[in-house]
């Protein structure tokens, strides 16, 4: 293991932001504002759209959700899991942040702020709903963009690409029990059969296939892989975009009478993302990890997976629901926070580093 206070040098997966991802949230700001003018001037077609239904799973939707997070997991490499023994402490940190404070906290927070600060001002009905979408976010920390934010902090490729391994598997298994759990201690009833049908149909089975469709790229040579991956980019973005306008098309009323609503619920998933990434960037210094490998260990956790959040907030509670807004709010607000703790994690270095040279030795 080399030396805490050594600078690596090692590139980070994935490729810097790109200027269409860059500005990410004006364009959802802008399917934002599209959508709410759809839903107000074509209300029936909306509808319709809403109508095309099996099993409560939304057809055009669920289409435009496996274009979305099919591409991100086709980045996962499960072969890097054997890598995990060589950052010990920071994988250790980073399962402990993703899996044991980032959901409760979430759920601490959608509490506060929704029951009881902002309560007076959101609808009474949907405050239920609101607080469930707020814990979908929160039990669904980031898996492809980390690929983005690592390199933009210079950190260590490998350990980007084991510690979205081992978070992937972890999430196969542990997110439905754990919005089940934080969904009762709400008081929210939990829709057994049908969260653990989001999970097969937003995990399991694009996993499965991105796997597949993975090692037939990879077959033709790295290069080729990679090329791949560039030309679909820009189509999983525009899918996203998508799925925004066809929700706002249902959600555009609920904005117009209560245009505050949106600010109120990021509150608590700014704030959440902020105290995930203090505590994840302070326990890797705590424990002497180094800084390319605490950068990533700290953004997977500050990030959220929302694809997959507000694919299973759409299946559990509608398109209209609060609990899909709640996700959607996540969106609009990753990008800019996650950029501005990009600069902080670079900016600090120095003091992450001075500190680590008085540290143990990370194992």
């Amino acid at each position: 293991m080399s030396a805490p206070c050594e600078v690596a040098g090692r590139k980070a997966a994935g490729a810097p932001l790109g200027r269409f991802e860059r500005y990410l949230s004006l364009w959802v700001l802008l399917c934002i504002v599209a959508g709410t003018v759809l839903g107000q001037a074509l209300p029936a077609a909306a509808h319709a759209v809403g109508r095309l239904e099996v099993a409560h799973v939304n057809i055009p939707v669920g289409i435009l959700i496996w274009i979305m997070i099919v591409p991100m997991l086709m980045k996962i490499d499960f072969a890097s899991l054997h890598e995990v023994g060589a950052q010990k402490r920071s994988i250790g940190i980073t399962l402990f942040v993703n899996w044991a404070v980032k959901p409760f906290s979430m759920a601490l927070l959608g509490w506060l702020f929704i029951r009881h600060v902002f309560a007076p001002w959101l609808p009474a009905g949907e405050l239920d709903s609101y607080v469930a979408g707020l814990i979908l976010l929160g039990a669904a920390p980031c898996t492809a963009m980390v690929f983005v934010w690592s390199n933009l902090c210079g950190g260590d490729a490998h350990f980007t690409i084991s510690q979205v391994a081992l978070n992937d598997l972890v999430m196969v298994f542990a997110f439905a029990p754990i919005v089940a759990l934080l969904l009762g201690v709400s008081s929210i009833p939990v829709p057994w059969d049908t969260l653990f049908l989001s999970v097969v149909m937003y995990i399991v089975i694009p996993l499965a296939i991105a796997q597949y469709l993975r090692r037939r790229l990879l077959a033709n040579g790295e290069a080729a892989f990679l090329h791949a991956m560039e030309r679909i980019a820009p189509v999983t973005i525009l899918a996203l975009l998508a799925t925004l306008v066809l929700l706002f098309s249902f959600q555009g009323q609920a904005i117009i009478e209560q245009p505050l609503i949106i600010a109120m619920l990021a509150v608590p998933i700014l704030l959440q993302g902020l105290f995930i990434a203090a505590l994840g960037y302070w326990l890797n210094r705590r424990f002497g990890v180094r800084h390319d490998v605490a950068g990533p260990s700290t953004m997977i956790g500050a990030s959220n997976f929302f694809e997959l959040a507000v694919a299973v907030a759409i299946v559990l509670y509608g398109f209209d629901s609060g609990a899909a807004l709640a996700t959607v709010v996540g969106v609009l607000i990753e990008v800019p926070v996650m950029l501005w703790l990009v600069r902080v994690v670079n900016g600090t270095r120095g003091w992450y580093e001075s500190g680590l040279c008085a540290a143990p030795r990370a194992a």
